[in-house]
């Protein structure tokens, strides 16, 4: 996808956005930059960084949260991944396609919650087949129209639940997860779908 059709779009986006932190607020400026810079943001080709969607996917009443145990980082997670060519460099529409795929639920943007709600950049290790990267995650809260339908599908993940907030947080073993999540539960205490 060529960053001139793109650039524009992301760059307005992530213009909305307040970091909450100096971690946040530092990741914000690279991927500012990446956006204005990358010659193909959203491509998994793109030599060390890409942008990525993910979502906090809570129940309808805002008491559970959806976490996914990464099949390759073997840690819990929320759901989310690569863009694709379907999703048009749109990053909500990453995010809710990654939600569907890796929870069989139906998900919806968050009616109130800021979007994005968070964004992070995090290195990927190198594997066989592709070296360390950037991922430039962005972040938005949605909630699963039916969470009773939650279908591990072992292709995305190595297995999903529900989990109380607190559950949640004490499987988060990284700050910037946890400021993600700790942003989602305040939101959804104040306000739901």
């Amino acid at each position: 996808m060529d960053s001139q059709n793109t650039a524009t779009p992301l760059s307005a986006l992530l213009a909305r956005h307040t970091p909450e932190d100096a971690k946040e607020r530092q990741d914000l400026e690279l991927m500012r930059h990446h956006a204005r810079t990358l010659p193909s943001p959203f491509s998994r080709a793109q030599p060390g960084a890409h942008f990525t969607g993910s979502a906090v996917v809570v129940d309808p009443d805002g008491a559970r949260v959806l976490m996914v145990l990464h099949g390759k980082l073997h840690r819990w997670l929320q759901p989310g991944g690569h863009s694709d060519g379907v999703d048009a460099g749109d990053m909500e529409a990453t995010a809710l396609r990654e939600a569907r795929e890796e929870t069989g639920c139906r998900i919806r943007l968050h009616p109130t919650a800021p979007r994005p709600l968070d964004v992070d950049v995090h290195t990927i290790p190198a594997r066989r087949d592709e070296p360390e990267h950037l991922h430039l995650d962005v972040r938005y809260l949605v909630y699963a129209e039916d969470p009773e339908s939650l279908a591990h599908d072992p292709s995305e993940s190595s297995g999903a639940q529900w989990l109380t907030w607190e559950e949640a947080l004490s499987r988060a073993d990284e700050a910037p997860l946890r400021r993600m999540l700790d942003k989602a539960r305040r939101w959804v205490m104040s306000r739901t779908p």
